[in-house]
């Protein structure tokens, strides 16, 4: 079917509106979604964790064990130009608690260098209780000339840790990476 120019504009024109209405339409619903998945969620009892008064509501750990306490003791190791530390020495935390320690670690060259942290556990049967949530270890970091900074590291002990363990060494070794850093 063969149209005439006047005839295909306005046809042109048509679909176009048509399709800038539908994206319109797809955004809206897309920004209305937030407050609407917050007023199901308010309705409904789940995933509320603001009060009506705008305090946070902290959910209960149920699998922490108080019956028993572990020492963490920290230690850290340098291969390279820098000086790297634990923030304190040691920690007790409860089986299951969520625990956080920080690491210190401080450039000492006149130039950035990449570096990467691995660590260790002591005794060797807590390792696999040992869960890391977030850790500096996970990545490789990049350190700009003199900088310091520190890096934490959030963990729990898994409660089926064996009940002979009282101390764990949790023991971390910073060395530098091979290769060419990108200047900042």
């Amino acid at each position: 079917m063969a149209y005439d120019n006047d005839t295909r504009l306005r046809l042109n024109r048509a679909t176009f509106t048509k399709l800038v209405v539908v994206a319109v339409a797809m955004f809206g619903f897309g920004y209305a979604l937030v407050p609407v998945y917050r007023q199901i969620c308010e309705v409904l009892g789940v995933n509320v964790l603001t009060r009506q008064d705008g305090t946070v509501e902290r959910p209960a750990n149920t699998q922490v064990d108080l019956t028993r306490t572990i020492t963490i003791e920290l230690d850290g190791n340098s291969q390279g130009p820098w000086r790297f530390r634990p923030t304190q020495r040691s920690i007790e935390v409860h089986p299951g608690e969520l625990a956080t320690v920080v690491y210190e670690v401080v450039n000492t060259q006149a130039k950035a260098v990449k570096a990467q942290a691995i660590p260790s556990y002591a005794p060797q049967s807590a390792t696999p209780h040992f869960k890391k949530v977030e850790c500096f270890c996970f990545r490789e970091q990049v350190m700009k000339p003199n900088e310091a900074r520190q890096m934490p590291v959030v963990f729990f002990i898994d409660p089926a840790l064996p009940k002979e363990v009282k101390n764990i060494t949790l023991s971390y070794t910073f060395f530098e990476i091979a290769g060419a850093v990108a200047a900042n």
